[in-house]
């Protein structure tokens, strides 16, 4: 017998509190080991219109839906005893006449009517957008027989509404319809029989081949259904590409998957093969490997052709090999030679802050060591304007933390990537394929290295990133270096991980498209969500203590909702605003572990990070707090701007960071300050 579980049951289980959920998964552990257990009580639901519905009783108020057929179980839903009925009654498991997919389809005579509340009279009604469309056309994109009339009828403010109803494939589709786009429409495999293998349906449902499988399927039910693609990402995921290849979209369209599934593609038709995954920090290589796992379980040989690394630590294991022990200069260091240098040599006005910035994005990434290269050099970037003699200056300090580093034996990251750069230009590469997450973040050293690494071969570049998540690195021409990725670029537009409103009002934070050097355009306008949840709260109080309560307030309403306290993550600016944090979800008596770069989330406990670790992270419900007027945008930071094209820099790269915590949020966002609250929030408000 197939027994397969459903995406709609992995959903409810998170929302039943942790005894219930260990209570649901021992009974469908006894389903699959024996679903003729004389001990597992099934019944037959008499109001439900699909027949091969039946519950299952797991405790004395919850209960299991499980659809029946021959040969094929099913685990569909899970929740308490009048909630679960009304689930099955409403909904029947069907093959499509024109797909050929299995869906679970909402039956349309148990839907009132989708109203949308209007607050504006409106002088003539908005036109409906899909009236011109074929029904032929609507059902090849997966929309159920007896939903067409309500297709037909929609316009730009039930769409939204209308679906939620929909099975995902037909959802998606209509969205990017709607925004001008036009769907791709998965053709049914010739040689599928079963409506269960359509590659659609195989987003849905998930067959477990043996309890071991089952395990970890029900361990990170969120993860485990995470790693699926859309079959328009899977046509880029499984692309032949002549040279380097990128895919951007903004937060939560799923690039992280698709550079995933990119790997282990590269991995699967080349059996031989060496694929590095690399990403910005060793956090998010814990979880890319997570992720890499749950994606590779029923074939971990593949893991075995896969190397995950952050990219500074993949940059010391190769130096390590081929060119010795490595000294890394710390940034505490380097910044107390500058210092140093700059008073010896005197007679000048240069700030610490621009003497350090100069020598991270200038000297130390283009790697300069003579008084012309300096002279020489684009200071692509750097807004401030330097004739010959400040830079014949500003080099007698480079020059001397120059000497002070080689004396001490000590290399920037910056210095070793140029060094394997040099290196693998003369020698074979240790991987075949490279591909890499929260690409906007690779600095010009490490895509020179990469550049080198890759060897020029085809498929052998593989980035994916977003431009309005970049918060490090400052822009430069990738195509310059070697990386030119136009023809090659796709730009995803469907948001698998935020709500429609989180998304909507977190993207205010952004202009509708950013460029980078090379002209390529990522653009925020036709980006769809392809669910609802409820309006993001933001809000301002009259002191830190106030503050704190409100937000513990809210913690607990989300533990009510059946979160789990791991579903949870609360991120500040800095370090500084961490007891602010702490103090609300210590209120709400909610356990809680402060991560830092190597720390993964844990199990019981909700996530406490700055902003910047946030990058990679997921979670149900999201509370950003302490945004407060010089918190955010920083003052330290705004003070150090030297001109008003610095100062531009810096509040965009401030409005970056603050986007990227509120787009960790799911389903669930709150976003608070104290008075006077940062200027960003007033667009959040609009």
């Amino acid at each position: 017998m197939e027994f397969r579980i459903a995406d709609t049951f992995v959903d409810s289980l998170s929302k039943l509190s942790n005894e219930e959920q260990k209570a649901v998964k021992t009974t469908v552990f006894d389903l699959q080991v024996n679903p003729a257990n004389p001990g597992l009580s099934f019944h037959k639901l008499d109001r439900a219109q699909d027949p091969n519905f039946a519950s299952v009783r797991v405790s004395r108020d919850v209960r299991l839906i499980v659809h029946q057929s021959k040969g094929s179980l099913l685990i569909c839903f899970a929740g308490h005893h009048d909630h679960a009925y009304r689930w099955a009654e409403r909904r029947k498991l069907e093959t499509h006449p024109t797909t050929g997919a299995a869906q679970l389809v909402e039956i349309r005579e148990t839907v009132q009517e989708i109203v949308i509340p209007n607050y504006v009279t409106e002088i003539r009604p908005k036109p409906r957008l899909f009236a011109g469309k074929s029904d032929d056309e609507l059902l090849g994109y997966g929309v159920p027989l007896e939903w067409l009339a309500d297709v037909r009828e929609a316009n730009e403010d039930s769409l939204l509404a209308l679906a939620d109803h929909l099975p995902q494939e037909a959802a998606e589709a209509l969205l990017e319809l709607a925004v001008g786009g036009k769907p791709q429409v998965v053709p049914t495999p010739v040689a599928v029989g079963n409506p269960f293998d359509h590659p659609d349906a195989m987003r849905r449902f998930r067959i477990m081949g043996d309890t071991e499988e089952l395990a970890r399927a029900l361990e990170y039910p969120w993860e485990k259904w995470s790693v699926f693609l859309h079959p328009d990402q899977r046509r880029f995921a499984t692309g032949d590409y002549s040279g380097p290849a990128r895919v951007s979209g903004s937060a939560g369209t799923g690039k992280t998957v698709v550079a995933l599934h990119r790997a282990v593609h590269l991995a699967k038709i080349n059996p031989s093969a060496r694929v590095l995954l690399a990403t910005f920090s060793d956090t998010l290589a814990n979880a890319l490997r997570t992720k890499l796992r749950t994606l590779i379980h029923n074939q971990p040989v593949l893991g075995e052709q896969i190397e995950v690394y952050a990219m500074n630590s993949i940059g010391e294991r190769l130096y390590g090999a081929n060119l010795g022990k490595v000294r890394i200069a710390s940034a505490e260091a380097i910044r107390s030679l500058i210092v140093e240098a700059a008073a010896k040599v005197g007679g000048h006005s240069f700030s610490q802050h621009f003497l350090i910035t100069e020598w991270e994005q200038v000297v130390d990434a283009w790697q300069l060591d003579s008084r012309e290269a300096y002279r020489d050099v684009s200071r692509l970037g750097r807004k401030t304007r330097l004739p010959e003699n400040l830079r014949q200056t500003l080099w007698s300090i480079f020059e001397q933390v120059l000497s002070a580093l080689k004396a001490q034996g000590l290399i920037t990251y910056a210095g070793l990537f140029n060094q394997l750069t040099v290196h693998y230009a003369n020698h074979r590469s240790p991987f075949d394929f490279i591909v890499v997450d929260e690409a906007q973040d690779v600095n010009i050293p490490q895509l020179k290295f990469l550049a080198a690494l890759s060897g020029n071969r085809p498929n052998s570049l593989f980035f994916a990133g977003d431009l309005g998540q970049r918060i490090f690195q400052q822009p430069f021409s990738w195509k310059a270096l070697g990386v030119d990725v136009r023809g090659r670029s796709k730009n995803l537009r469907i948001n698998y991980r935020t709500s429609h409103q989180i998304r909507t009002q977190a993207d205010r934070l952004l202009g509708p498209e950013l460029a980078d050097v090379d002209g390529i355009t990522e653009t925020r306008a036709g980006t769809i969500s392809i669910f609802n949840g409820p309006a993001p709260a933001v809000e301002t109080f009259e002191s830190p203590e106030s503050e704190s309560e409100a937000v513990a307030v809210w913690l607990e309403e989300r533990l009510a909702d059946g979160l789990q306290p791991e579903e949870i993550g609360i991120f500040v600016r800095s370090e500084a605003q961490l007891p602010r944090a702490k103090a609300a979800l210590e209120a709400a008596g909610l356990a809680y572990k402060v991560l830092d770069q190597k720390m993964d989330t844990v199990a019981g406990s909700a996530s406490l990070c700055t902003m910047h670790l946030a990058k990679g992270l997921e979670f149900r419900a999201v509370a950003v707090m302490a945004c407060d007027d010089e918190i955010i945008p920083l003052q330290e930071r705004i003070e150090t701007a030297s001109d008003p094209s610095d100062l531009e820099d810096v509040y965009n790269t401030e409005r970056h960071l603050l986007y990227v915590a509120c787009t960790r949020a799911r389903d669930h966002l709150l976003v608070t300050s104290v008075d006077p609250a940062s200027e960003f929030l007033a667009d959040m408000r609009t």
